[in-house]
């Protein structure tokens, strides 16, 4: 790290020890606020923070490239917060040790700005500061946040943060599938998933139709089509619920461009124009459609609770759709040319899109030619389209059904008119 400059009448190290004092007196401001509030004993304050601080540094200045001395002070310093924390336990007050390991994580820092570590010396007071100030906030989450959900997303992370950098990082013949990289799609596409998955736990009981259609809309605009058909045979909203329908549809283009975007920057320059296009004209008509009835005076709350799109299970179909997807797309380009990529895409747009769509941003340029694969990622987004399209006249009242179909089907065909030039 670069060296500390000052002033020549200002000795540096002063100016290290000043820094050490205003990083510790933040901890201990927040830790005399605390024992203001609660009224009852707890270690230190702004002076015993600012000291703790000092020693560190002292410490450190004394210990020079020693680690030993250093470490004999910090076992020091422990030993007095743990005189501390047995005094708080024969107190029978609340026996929360937070304070004393501030009060480590002080002596560490003082060490830090001895040694030049300015950044990590303040990164690291101002996180104490913020985990100490945001006690009930962090404690609550707990009731907000299943068990299964912080279950499911360790499992995610196991396979990721864990598992994810030992897969081979190459490809293998005769499909050249790359395991590495059909992992990394599957993260991917779980993530934007899950992002939406947590903002729909989060706003719940607020909100409703039309945030429901946004949220479901990147999550999976098929699965919210088919929710929000069925809500709609027991609501008398058939404007709003047929316009939900098409916003929902706009906001996949969104999540389409963002996963081109972290897959292939060429494929994804070469439709950025079509897809915002077409995500722009989906969210402004789905609105304006949901307010032809003009402002519902009571919204419909939202009653559909996604699947946690972090599941194992979930993920490792996901995984295997895609290897399927980029197999049938190398044996379509080998046996079928350009036609018959076209027609697999048709074909997705029955099912799911996103392990096709994934497919392609693998497959181009190096098999599927761009323009191929840009068509194929058109064309299949349109097929969905019409398909949520059925989905709707089938599950909602004909209202509803029949408009959204309509409306789907004019979204499907504005999909496929760059196809023309």
């Amino acid at each position: 790290m670069a060296p500390l400059t000052t002033p020549d009448w200002l000795h540096p190290e002063g100016v290290k020890i000043v820094l050490v004092l205003f990083l510790s007196f933040l901890v201990g401001l927040e830790r005399e606020e605390h024992k203001t509030v609660d009224g009852h004993y707890g270690f230190g304050g702004v002076r015993t923070f600012p000291l703790i601080g000092l020693i560190g540094y002292a410490m450190a200045f004394l210990s020079g490239t020693e680690l030993l001395p250093l470490a004999l002070g910090f076992a020091a310093v422990a030993g007095f917060l743990m005189l501390s924390y047995w005094h708080k336990l024969t107190a029978g007050n609340a026996a929360g040790v937070t304070s004393e390991m501030s009060g480590l994580a002080t002596y560490l820092v003082g060490a830090l700005v001895y040694h030049g570590q300015f950044w990590i010396a303040t990164t690291i007071s101002v996180a104490s500061v913020l985990l100490l100030e945001l006690k009930g906030a962090l404690e609550g989450l707990t009731t907000r946040i299943a068990r299964d959900d912080i279950l499911s997303f360790t499992k995610f992370l196991l396979l990721t943060a864990v598992i994810l950098p030992v897969v081979p990082d190459r490809a293998f013949a005769p499909f050249d599938i790359n395991p590495f990289k059909t992992w990394l799609v599957v993260t991917a596409v779980s993530g934007v998933s899950y992002g939406s998955y947590v903002l729909q736990r989060a706003t719940r009981g607020h909100g409703g139709v039309l945030l429901a259609a946004v949220l479901g809309g990147a999550y999976s605009s098929t699965v919210t089509t088919v929710a929000l058909a069925r809500r709609a045979s027991r609501e008398a909203h058939p404007q709003l619920f047929a316009g939900a329908i098409l916003l929902a549809s706009g906001v996949m283009y969104l999540r389409l461009a963002v996963l081109l975007w972290l897959f292939n920057r060429e494929l994804m320059g070469l439709l950025a124009p079509d897809l915002l296009v077409l995500a722009a004209v989906g969210i402004v008509a789905g609105w304006a459609w949901s307010r032809r009835e003009g402002r519902v005076a009571q919204e419909p709350s939202r009653e559909y609770e996604p699947r946690n799109p972090l599941e194992l299970g979930t993920a490792f179909l996901f995984a295997a759709l895609f290897l399927a997807m980029l197999v049938g797309t190398h044996l379509a380009i080998a046996y079928l040319g350009q036609h018959g990529v076209y027609l697999l895409a048709a074909l997705m747009g029955v099912a799911d899109v996103d392990p096709f769509i994934m497919s392609m941003t693998q497959a181009a340029p190096a098999f599927t030619p761009l323009q191929w694969a840009a068509a194929a990622i058109l064309i299949a987004a349109a097929s969905n389209n019409l398909v949520k399209g059925i989905y709707a006249y089938a599950l909602a009242p004909r209202a509803v059904g029949a408009a959204s179909l309509g409306l789907l089907a004019a979204l499907a065909a504005l999909g496929l008119a760059p196809l023309l030039w």
